[in-house]
């Protein structure tokens, strides 16, 4: 079994930063790709951007690249979300997911293990 823990939410102005954090337990947390996925109240679970297991691979969807940067530590089985000129727009939870599988990591399914969320508000 593997937990998911998402951190570093909260309330920023517009133009903000946040810094979220994902720390994992349980299974080796440096076979998992992971992933970041939001959702806004009303609205669908989106991907935010996800990171292979050696953190050499990235993707990004393609309306937050450029501002959001996904980065991991194996050493502390912990991946990071670091979000920079936040918009009210980004407003959601956000969710960290962890998957043994490499491809379409775009794409929610292909998780097995998702945390609770954590929200950012973005204020205008």
């Amino acid at each position: 079994q593997v937990q998911l823990v998402e951190s570093g939410g909260g309330e920023v102005q517009a133009g903000g930063s946040l810094r979220l954090s994902c720390a994992t337990s349980g299974r080796t947390f440096g076979s998992f790709a992971m992933g970041w996925f939001r959702q806004a109240p009303g609205k669908e679970r989106e991907f935010v951007a996800a990171i292979g297991w050696s953190g050499r691979t990235t993707y990004y969807a393609d309306s937050l690249k450029g501002r959001f940067t996904i980065s991991r530590d194996n050493t502390k089985n912990t991946v990071f979300l670091q979000m920079n000129s936040l918009k009210p727009e980004d407003t959601a939870l956000y969710y960290c997911a962890a998957t043994g599988r490499t491809n379409n990591l775009y794409v929610s399914t292909t998780y097995d293990y998702w945390g609770q969320g954590t929200q950012v508000t973005v204020s205008s």
